[in-house]
């Protein structure tokens, strides 16, 4: 067996490794979304596709795969829907920047032809290979992948994490241990611990309510899959949705999410969020989140597109804008914060308006990393899915801790037999 990595090795996005022995299974295809958008490097000949979750960085360029071969393709439910969701919008929003997309729907479409839906816990047969989806607790439907095949020596267990998150969120539980014999982990916050989440909870809530008395606008740019829904909770239970407007695509991923039920932790406070909450329709209606006091939760969590732009440069002074993800370096959101202003059509547009940043991350931590590897007790340990820092400060510190660990690069090729 061995690992070749074609994405997603010291950098975040697209996430693309495969695993090759017999038959060629692919972990995740994904895009990478900078100043420009990056994909793999090449398209390799594989027997299957496995995605672990729908954002983009890691299933962003899966039709691509289907502009080369017709494969079968495995992951959950809720990954396919939420998926399809991102790739029509990233088609859309190629169409509207007159720009040439790698794919177009006839491969979106075959893509989710070949895929089959797998449950948490159940094992399907493919080749040689018995293929398990875990509970990753990132976001609805992310799975961690068990990849096993019976060896001479005995059973051969392969770990991929994707995106996991060990400790409980709003709508999710910690992800699930699994036992391996070499584990793939992501490392993206290797080198950071993220702060009590409660207390970063109770300070971004502090902070929308200071706003709303104040006669301002509290805007959050959120991504839609995963944060648009763990925001729209908080502000449920704290008593916040009564004021809350919704606009861009988190609409239509928060109904996707309500349809997977069993997905998420607790289906009904994230229900009865939304019957609370004002939903945005039409442009026109923008103006009504303008008019008094308000939270406005849109699109885009990185404001490079989307929504976000159109209310960024509307709201009165006495407004706030409360980041709650992670802004990708090159982004507007990372400039935003670093230098100020944005650029809209092409255009730098300073601002004025405060910005602070609440790190409500879905990602492991270092803690959580290390904890995971642990008890997962696997012989090998592959760091990817974290910069250059990240993944080889990862790499060392579990070689310390007595694991054979490695931070592979882009085009690398590990034997792990």
């Amino acid at each position: 067996m061995e690992l070749k990595f074609f994405g997603g090795a010291q950098e975040v996005g697209r996430s693309a490794i495969l695993l090759k022995d017999d038959r060629n299974l692919m972990l995740d295809f994904g895009i990478k979304l900078d100043h420009k958008t990056e994909y793999p490097t090449s398209i390799p000949k594989i027997d299957a596709l496995v995605i672990s979750h729908a954002h983009l960085d890691h299933s962003g360029f899966s039709p691509g795969i289907y502009n080369e071969v017709s494969v079968p393709a495995f992951g959950t439910m809720p990954t396919l829907s939420l998926s399809k969701l991102l790739l029509d919008d990233a088609l859309n929003i190629a169409k509207k920047q007159h720009t040439q997309p790698k794919f177009h729907k006839r491969q979106i479409g075959a893509f989710a032809n070949k895929y089959t839906s797998l449950e948490y816990g159940a094992t399907t047969g493919f080749g040689d290979f018995d293929i398990t989806l875990y509970d990753a607790g990132h976001i609805t439907g992310s799975a961690i992948t068990l990849v096993e095949k019976q060896h001479s020596k005995g059973n051969r267990r392969v770990l991929y994490t994707g995106d996991f998150k060990l400790s409980q969120q709003t709508l999710h539980k910690g992800a699930q241990i699994v036992e391996s014999d070499v584990m793939i982990t992501e490392s993206t916050y290797a080198l950071k611990k993220h702060p009590d989440r409660n207390s970063v909870i109770s300070n971004l809530v502090a902070g929308i309510k200071e706003t709303l008395s104040e006669g301002g606008t509290a805007l959050l740019p959120v991504f839609a899959v995963g944060r648009s829904q763990e925001i729209l909770s908080i502000l449920y239970k704290n008593g916040l949705t009564g004021s809350t407007f919704v606009d861009g695509m988190a609409k239509k991923a928060t109904t996707i999410t309500l349809n997977y039920p069993r997905f998420i932790s607790d289906p009904k406070l994230l229900e009865n969020a939304t019957n609370e909450t004002t939903w945005i329709g039409e442009k026109n209606e923008r103006r009504n989140a303008l008019d008094g006091p308000s939270i406005i939760v849109t699109t885009s969590g990185m404001l490079n597109g989307g929504p976000v732009l159109d209310y960024i440069t509307k709201i009165n002074k006495n407004s706030k804008i409360f980041l709650t993800g992670y802004q990708v370096e090159g982004t507007n959101g990372r400039t935003l914060i670093e230098k100020g202003y944005i650029t809209i059509d092409g255009e730098k547009r300073k601002i004025s308006t405060p910005v602070s940043i609440h790190d409500l991350s879905a990602h492991a931590d270092m803690d959580d990393i290390l904890n995971y590897v642990k008890k997962s007790s696997p012989n090998k340990v592959i760091c990817v899915h974290g910069d250059s820092n990240s993944a080889i400060s990862l790499a060392d510190r579990l070689t310390v801790e007595g694991f054979e660990a490695f931070a592979p690069k882009i085009g690398d090729t590990i034997n792990i037999d």
